[in-house]
């Protein structure tokens, strides 16, 4: 069986420039960005598109010589010696930052977490967290506020200075700011008044070495609604806990958004729960536009992913590997600036928390974007980001569930079978994704596009390029499976999977697509969880 989907997409109605949203990504382990597979994927990231990439790291000042564990990681930036004097040591650190540079990757940093000397309550300080245990096992003395916030500043002062110096003023005016994380959750163990003065201390301290510093904050866990009111009721008329005057400095507002998914017993099945994550964003959004001195300052979702934890594991996660993952990602990720339309907020960005485990078996279930350096489907739905530009066209699915469905039911009845379509120049780009929650075989979609509103410049001058991701194009993972799971593969089995993983073409053709003023039909199948851009040249 199949379903019947037309489309129409207006070229002559434009809304807006579309956003490359897409380009933020984050992990909690910092030392695996330079790391054999980290360098690799942090090179992917660099050439994804012309957008500039960011990237975000937990642990930037967590005390430790550098080894890496699952939601763990460390610089040794700062220690004490005998008699309480700072030792500074940028070793580690400049390791991170030197291979996101070299690799056209900018910082979007990260003031965390508590180093050892300065926590108000040191001990135990590196867990020893593994995916079975509870999560709160990772919250230890790292998350307290320091028992000395003039030391503090002082060690931002000093760690953004020596940044400046070396990396220059004009680069590091480039780079996103920020303080903490998650500081309405565990990560923060103490008051929100003591959120407050870390950041007062962090941001004036960042600004006396680097005043054009763009800073921003709270990157709240869920939104967390109450506490992004408090937070911006401090920096706007509050009391600033180092000047005395009125005021912190804020040019971007950021926090975190996550989907819930769970497994049916059942059916064995994972039913994922975008809904979800769209009503925190949209929530969020809200209380974002409440405050008209924010309103249009860049806001970035500072994570913004289908669950939580991206080193957890379980049978709710098993979604990860394979194309449940791209195609709620395309899906949501249209959505986000949607909301962001609704409310007239200013969305800059959108981090995916997802990058690579260093070490660990093939496919392992971890919540990543590749696998000792084979990339997942999901990492090609970026890679499709990355070639649409320019302004965003008005785009009519017929089997597009509406918004206001969606936050209120998530995709539970029919498949979400969307489109997005841009205009950047000559070049013609059509998105189309066909999403369900339940993670269950569907109907394969006969997707028929109407081209309206465009004109060709000549019949035969137009190029088509269609990108497919599926259970068989641009997916390794199907590969890897039909291969029988290795997890040594043979160098001839190890280059099949790399040539699976990269983004394929359906179609990469010239075609006599229209004439000038016509009305073009494209008709394709598209299989649940699917994912395809279509991209034409010529198109004026």
């Amino acid at each position: 069986m199949s379903l019947h989907v037309p489309i129409t997409v207006h070229g002559d109605k434009r809304q807006g420039p579309f956003k490359p949203i897409y380009r933020f990504f984050g992990c909690d382990e910092p030392n695996y960005v330079y790391m054999k597979d980290g360098e690799k994927l942090i090179q992917k990231l660099g050439q994804l598109g012309s957008d500039q990439v960011y990237f975000r790291v937990h642990n930037q000042f967590t005390t430790g010589k550098g080894v890496h564990a699952l939601k763990w990681g460390s610089t040794n930036v700062y220690t004490e010696d005998e008699a309480g004097n700072p030792i500074y040591d940028w070793t580690i650190i400049d390791q991170i930052y030197d291979t996101w540079l070299s690799r056209n990757v900018k910082p979007y940093v990260q003031f965390g977490f508590m180093p050892e000397a300065l926590s108000t309550d040191p001990q135990p300080y590196q867990h020893s967290w593994t995916p079975t245990a509870s999560y709160k096992e990772v919250f230890t003395g790292w998350t307290y506020p320091p028992k000395d916030y003039e030391k503090w500043g002082e060690l931002v002062y000093q760690w953004t200075k020596h940044v400046v110096d070396k990396y220059g003023k004009a680069e590091a005016e480039t780079w996103y700011w920020e303080t903490w994380n998650e500081p309405n959750i565990g990560y923060w163990q103490g008051t929100h008044e003591e959120y407050c003065k870390l950041y007062d201390y962090t941001v004036e301290n960042v600004r006396r070495a680097l005043p054009t510093a763009f800073v921003g904050g709270p990157e709240t866990a869920d939104g967390g609604p109450e506490y992004l009111r408090r937070f911006f009721e401090h920096c706007l008329r509050g009391k600033n806990y180092v000047t005395g005057k009125i005021g912190s400095a804020l040019d971007f507002t950021s926090f975190h958004a996550k989907g819930k998914p769970e497994f049916i017993e059942a059916s064995q099945h994972v039913r994922m729960n975008v809904g979800r994550q769209l009503r925190i964003i949209d929530e969020s959004f809200g209380v974002i536009a409440s405050f008209p001195e924010l309103k249009d300052k860049p806001i970035v979702i500072g994570e913004s992913d289908p669950e939580g934890a991206a080193a957890a594991q379980g049978p709710q996660l098993g979604y990860r590997n394979g194309t449940m993952y791209s195609s709620y990602t395309a899906a949501s990720f249209i959505r986000k600036q949607d909301l962001a339309a609704r409310h007239g907020v200013n969305l800059e960005g959108a981090l995916t928390w997802a990058f690579e485990f260093e070490d660990q078996p093939y496919f392992a279930g971890f919540r990543v974007l590749a696998t000792n350096d084979i990339d997942l489907p999901v990492l090609n739905v970026f890679r499709m980001f990355a070639k649409m530009g320019g302004s965003r066209l008005e785009t009519k699915s017929q089997g597009q569930v509406p918004l206001e469905n969606i936050l209120q039911n998530s995709v539970r009845d029919g498949p979400d079978l969307g489109a997005a379509a841009t205009l950047d120049g000559e070049r013609l780009s059509i998105f189309v994704w066909h999403y369900h929650d339940d993670d269950q075989p569907g109907e394969v979609a006969n997707v028929d596009i109407s081209l309206q509103g465009l004109k060709w410049n000549s019949p035969s001058s137009s190029r088509l390029k269609h990108y497919r991701i599926d259970e068989h194009h641009s997916n390794a993972y199907t590969k890897w499976k039909a291969m029988g799971s290795p997890q040594t593969p043979s160098s001839e089995e190890y280059r099949q999977l790399s040539e699976a993983a990269r983004l394929t073409t359906l179609e990469d053709h010239e075609t006599e697509i229209g004439t000038r003023d016509s009305i073009t039909t494209l008709s394709f199948a598209l299989p649940r969880q699917g994912v395809s851009l279509v991209v034409l040249e010529g198109v004026s």
